[in-house]
């Protein structure tokens, strides 16, 4: 199987990172395989667990930089968890909780998104555009971004200062909360905020639909943010959040890596635990 590997060129046209909006982007060096701790899973499908620990492990080792996983199966109770309470530079996968925080504003003011929001919100999310994401940073501000995270009970999640959101602080308990709270009725999200996000995430443009959508079987629906991010420290954050619909289950997958030598090999890492984690999904049933 093959999949897409994005250009240096088009890197910088589609912008997660783009060096007007964010310090400190020049080349690193490789960073070493760090020591990998324990993955943790747990279901209540009788041998899963077992075998998405067997597999995810193998996915990662050997790999180098620092990586993060989470797994949420609402269908068999399955959970994993990989260094889920490790800080990274968001990229653009902060665009998930600006545009949560913006329709969980609306609806406490009781009104609809204005058509210039909603403008915005599909470039942020379908083509990762970065001005657009700067407009709604800006139009909320940071008071109404931790009323959110507050209400998502989002605690570890650090909006980035001095409008650099692409440096928010974002770990895998906290995305697997918002994406927990995108795929399931809550007071948080309303019906049709939960709607909205799911079909922008579901109309990403094919080039940025790699990472943890990687190995869905057919059949199963899928909707993905990712980011991207060179720095000075840590080389290459490359990030990918989805959620998963169909054959049977209904889960949601949560990759994090910092230290990678080149944006490719981020992807890689990200594809390798996403394959076994939809193959041993698969092969489980309900």
């Amino acid at each position: 199987m093959t999949y897409w590997i994005p250009s240096r060129a088009t890197v910088r046209a589609a912008g997660v990172g783009a060096a007007l909006l964010l310090p400190g982007i020049v080349a690193a060096a490789p960073a070493a395989a760090a020591a990998t701790p324990t993955v943790s899973c747990t279901s209540a499908k009788a041998g899963l667990a077992a075998k998405l620990k067997k597999d995810i492990t193998a996915a990662v080792a050997g790999r180098n930089g620092t990586i993060a996983v989470g797994l949420y199966d609402r269908t068999s109770k399955t959970t994993c968890t990989l260094r889920s309470t490790t800080a990274y530079d968001s990229a653009s996968v902060v665009k998930v909780t600006v545009l949560a925080t913006l329709l969980w504003d609306a609806k406490k003011h009781n009104r609809y998104l204005t058509d210039r929001e909603a403008t915005l919100t599909k470039a942020m999310i379908t083509k990762s555009d970065n001005d657009a994401t700067s407009k709604l940073w800006k139009q909320l501000g940071l008071t109404k971004i931790k009323g959110f995270l507050a209400a998502a009970k989002m605690t570890r999640t650090t909006p980035g200062a001095n409008g650099y959101w692409g440096l928010t602080q974002i770990n895998v308990t906290d995305e697997q909360k918002l994406l927990s709270l995108i795929t399931a009725k809550n007071s948080v999200l309303s019906d049709n905020s939960r709607a909205y996000i799911t079909k922008l995430m579901g109309q990403v443009v094919s080039s940025q639909r790699w990472g943890t959508p990687y190995g869905a079987p057919s059949g199963v629906a899928t909707h993905v943010k990712n980011g991207w991010l060179q720095r000075s420290t840590h080389g290459w954050r490359v990030h990918s959040v989805g959620t998963f619909t169909g054959g049977r289950h209904n889960y949601m997958i949560t990759v994090l890596t910092h230290g990678n030598s080149t944006m490719n090999y981020g992807i890689s890492t990200i594809q390798g635990v996403a394959k076994a984690i939809h193959k041993d999904l698969a092969a489980a049933g309900s």
